[in-house]
């Protein structure tokens, strides 16, 4: 079931009370660090302001004072910053008492908060429940909400860059901009519906059709960019499988530019997965090294280790099928090649890379050949690797996204596409097209929460951090 998740209406009556107590959290990471923040969120925070701080609090400025305890003796000094509602991150009244980051001290103020706002219901917040709350209260739109998450947890400059973009609103623009476009074609659709004399030839005479090819591409522009963004995010899984000294080890060493994986000459010294996150161009490479595939070990750690490789090789967005030059044409490790080969998933995403190319004279034409030790072929692979992806040149402006984003719109799109075909059809019902883009604009709608299942703002914000 969808529901509009722009407000408080058509939720539970019990998530409604939970949701309307102020909630406290420490908004700094664990550990030790110069200056920690416990920051409280709610209606009416007046009281708990005059209980923490002896005195109101100018709005939006910061005071320094003492933060006492419920005896009046001291618990620290520090700053505290008052935002009465709705000029807050969120919507709420925030109170944000920043102290030293000594983790036992916090967790004191903390306390402290819970017992001065007992008489308010205050509670411990929940992964996220700050956002969660801006976004309820109209201050973030669900996308906006999520590259708070992502800004938190970017990899690269270039991811970072691209939430910020996303916490702006540029995603969130584009998105409405051909809401707009969907919705004035839906008004002439479904005006269209109440004169029965009317038909689909009058909406193409109105220009119907030409808003509908110009939205659709609009569509696939978003589209192209949201996919940029969600790989910025996600990154790439990049799997290295082979047999035993086949260079995977040396090649991880090599794209990281340091010696994370031991390398000997001795089969089977990878035995369990070695992953390492490197950046090509901005975009996130995560890089699994695997222990060496082969049939028949007495080390039944080695086995654990392979079954594994396989495991990985399944999940992998791309796997470096590896091929050890020095040894091709010796027939044991061409027979075991090809049982290899027989065993690879059939959906496995295989790029043929040919090692050591330094020491021989040639190489085969399939693939890539390249020298973990001299460096060649290095950027052809990572080239590869990256239109492989479906990465391109970073456009200015990139914004970031989600999986579920990504989705969204492709949705959108199949909608539209068979509001297309219906057009193609003289005798086509009016309903049957005013019908898919009424679908259309709810799928775009699912990416700023216009449209959102309670069990998906509950998924989205439970993987935010606590404070947050």
């Amino acid at each position: 079931m969808r529901r509009r998740a722009l407000g408080p209406t058509g939720y539970d009556s019990r998530v409604l009370s939970r949701r309307a107590l102020p909630i406290v959290a420490i908004a700094t990471a664990p550990g030790r660090g110069a200056v920690g923040i416990v920051r409280a969120s709610g209606s009416a925070l007046q009281p708990l302001v005059q209980d923490l701080c002896g005195r109101p609090l100018v709005p939006r400025q910061a005071t320094l004072l003492p933060f006492t305890a419920a005896d009046g003796s001291v618990i620290d000094q520090g700053l505290a910053l008052y935002f009465p509602a709705p000029h807050s991150y969120t919507g709420e009244d925030v109170l944000e008492l920043q102290a030293h980051g000594g983790p036992v001290l916090l967790q004191m103020l903390l306390a402290r908060c819970l017992q001065a706002g007992q008489s308010l219901g205050m509670r411990l917040a929940e992964p996220g429940e700050f956002t969660q709350r801006a976004f309820l209260n109209g201050k973030l739109d669900l996308a906006q909400a999520e590259a708070v998450a992502d800004l938190i947890d970017a990899s690269t400059e270039a991811a970072a860059r691209s939430a910020g973009r996303s916490l702006s609103g540029v995603f969130s623009q584009q998105v409405l901009a051909l809401s707009e476009r969907i919705v004035r074609l839906r008004m002439l659709v479904e005006a269209t519906l109440d004169f029965p004399e009317e038909d689909i030839e009058f909406l193409q005479q109105a220009g119907a059709r030409a808003q509908l090819r110009d939205i659709a591409a609009a569509l696939d522009v978003l589209l192209d960019g949201a996919q940029q963004g969600a790989l910025l995010r996600e990154g790439i899984r990049v799997v290295l499988a082979g047999q035993p000294n086949v260079g995977k080890s040396s090649l991880l060493n090599a794209l990281a530019g340091a010696e994370l994986a031991i390398v000997t000459p001795i089969p089977g010294t990878t035995r369990d997965r070695v992953s390492q996150t490197i950046q090509i161009e901005g975009v996130p490479l995560h890089v699994i090294d695997t222990a060496g595939l082969r049939s028949q070990t007495d080390d039944e750690v080695e086995r654990i280790g392979i079954a594994r490789t396989w495991e990985s090789i399944a999940d992998a967005d791309s796997v470096l099928f590896l091929h050890d030059l020095t040894r091709r044409g010796q027939p044991d490790y061409e027979a075991a090649e090809a049982q290899i080969a027989a065993q690879l998933p059939a959906n496995a995403k295989l790029l043929h890379v040919h090692t050591k190319s330094d020491l021989v004279a040639d190489a085969p034409a399939d693939g890539i050949s390249l020298s973990a030790h001299t460096g060649a072929g290095l950027q052809t692979l990572r080239r590869s690797l990256l239109q492989r992806a479906g990465w391109h040149a970073v456009p200015e402006g990139l914004f970031i996204a989600r999986a579920r984003h990504v989705q969204a719109l492709q949705r959108t799109r199949e909608h539209l596409q068979r509001a297309w075909a219906l057009g193609d059809e003289r005798a086509a019902p009016l309903e049957l097209l005013a019908e898919e883009l009424r679908l259309a604009h709810d799928a775009l709608g699912e990416i700023t929460g216009q449209f959102t299942a309670d069990d998906l703002l509950g998924e989205i914000f439970s993987r935010f951090c606590i404070g947050k």
